[in-house]
């Protein structure tokens, strides 16, 4: 668990750095530019800065370990950052395709377009380095705010491919349509982006059960252990990286307490040992 903590740090502190050099990078190319498809990209950046510093900030709460107020620990700061997160994205994207379809009805020409082609292409490669780290980080340690922030930098990859062709139409053909369509194009992908980071971290904090194959896996394990005749009331739910179980099982009546007790903590370590960062509960049911 630690690790993973360590891991999900390291990928926060590198998404704030990556942002703010983006960032610097667009803002100085839309001034050489100015390309409205390049300021989509840049509003990108510029919430993705302030998305990802937030998120730094609830990677290191939700690390904090239970405590008296929290006796459940304080992951589902991971779905509140995140939900927040899409909020920002849907915003930001909202107001792109206004000034975008504005920019259609009045076309505006680019200027310096091979020097905004250098500057777009080197924020490519340096976000194709950082989507790549999240996703090897989002796999280990399955950190919502990690998840949401490579969903960010992903869909930067579209508005930033679609800067360069627009840059490219415009200087090569004189084409300054191209540039509204991409923005609006860019600004589709992000709202789809942050509807299902939203999605999911809404539903983790309205205490929706933990997804149906996760369950399965609690069932089948609770079912094959040893002693255990039946169990009922299987409850689950989310809390960022963390999943809550509580299930009752049904042993012999007839047994020891010691012995009952032995089938319960040998059920609980096997289901931690499938789930590390589960929290589980185990009643005991006689039959």
């Amino acid at each position: 668990m630690l690790a993973n903590r360590g891991l999900n740090i390291s990928a926060g502190l590198a998404s704030v750095a990556t942002a703010a050099v983006l960032a610097a990078l667009k803002l100085w190319a839309l001034g050489q530019t100015g390309s409205l498809s390049v300021a989509a990209s840049l509003a990108d950046s510029a919430v993705d800065l302030l998305v990802s510093t937030l998120g730094l900030v609830g990677i290191l709460y939700a690390a904090k370990p239970a405590d008296d107020d929290h006796s459940f620990g304080h992951t589902s700061v991971e779905d509140l950052v995140a939900l927040g997160q899409a909020f920002l994205v849907a915003a930001t994207a909202a107001l792109i395709a206004w000034n975008a379809v504005g920019r259609l009805a009045e076309p505006v020409p680019l200027r310096q377009e091979t020097l905004g082609l250098g500057v777009m292409g080197v924020s490519v490669a340096i976000t194709l380095a950082l989507v790549a780290w999240q996703t090897h980080v989002a796999r280990r340690t399955g950190s919502r705010i990690v998840s949401a922030d490579r969903m960010h930098y992903a869909a930067d990859l579209l508005p930033a491919l679609g800067a360069m062709a627009a840059l490219f139409a415009s200087g090569r053909w004189g084409v300054p349509w191209l540039d509204p369509v991409v923005a609006l194009i860019a600004c589709a992908a992000l709202l789809v982006g942050a509807a299902r980071i939203g999605n999911r971290s809404w539903d983790a904090l309205m205490d929706r059960r933990a997804d149906p194959e996760l369950v399965a896996r609690v069932s089948s394990i609770v079912e094959a252990h040893p002693g255990v005749r039946g169990h009922h009331d299987l409850r689950t739910r989310m809390a960022g990286t963390r999943m809550f179980v509580q299930v009752h099982i049904e042993l012999d009546g007839d047994q020891t307490l010691r012995e009952a007790h032995g089938i319960g903590a040998g059920l609980r370590r096997k289901l931690l040992a499938a789930l590390p960062d589960a929290d589980v509960i185990i009643h005991k049911d006689p039959i």
